[in-house]
């Protein structure tokens, strides 16, 4: 796109179906460095990602080309077919419909990336759905807490 530019920075945030723990150590960084894959192909950025067993955070740097549930959908989409083509969970791995999204600025980035890169150090006194739900406060979402995310 001539003469546009942008600079649209995007936590994304989602969960394992059924908030189950499948994510395994033993292979997420693999599944990290697939996803970020997905994001470069797409053509955008991805700055930071981490996660705990049952969810994941990806920070992006969006373009105006690409849709950011499109994006987010290509994300889902393939890295569940790449976990289902591994192996690497007994059964068939889903992510859970639906996402997360939340903007910053250029100021913020270090300390959302930090956040990111320190999820061990938060969930040992939080869980997902604590932190999730601090997050959809701290931007002023609404929800309803019965629809936040779909039970095993």
């Amino acid at each position: 796109m001539a003469n546009t530019y942008s600079q649209l920075y995007i936590q994304i945030v989602f969960a394992v179906k059924g908030r189950q723990n499948l994510i395994s150590n033993k292979w997420k960084d693999e599944l990290f460095n697939y996803i970020t894959g997905i994001v470069t192909n797409d053509e955008q950025k991805l700055i930071a990602i981490n996660g705990m067993p049952d969810h994941i955070h990806i920070l992006i740097g969006l373009k105006p080309n690409k849709a950011l549930s499109d994006l987010v959908r290509d994300i889902k989409a393939n890295s569940s077919r790449f976990i289902n083509e591994k192996g690497w969970v007994n059964g068939k791995f889903e992510w859970q419909t639906g996402f997360g999204a939340f903007t910053y600025s250029h100021s913020q980035l270090t300390n959302v990336i930090n956040y990111i890169q320190n999820q061990e150090e938060h969930h040992k006194t939080k869980t997902f759905k604590e932190e999730y739900v601090e997050f959809l406060k701290r931007f002023n979402v609404d929800f309803k807490d019965d629809y936040l995310f779909e039970e095993v």
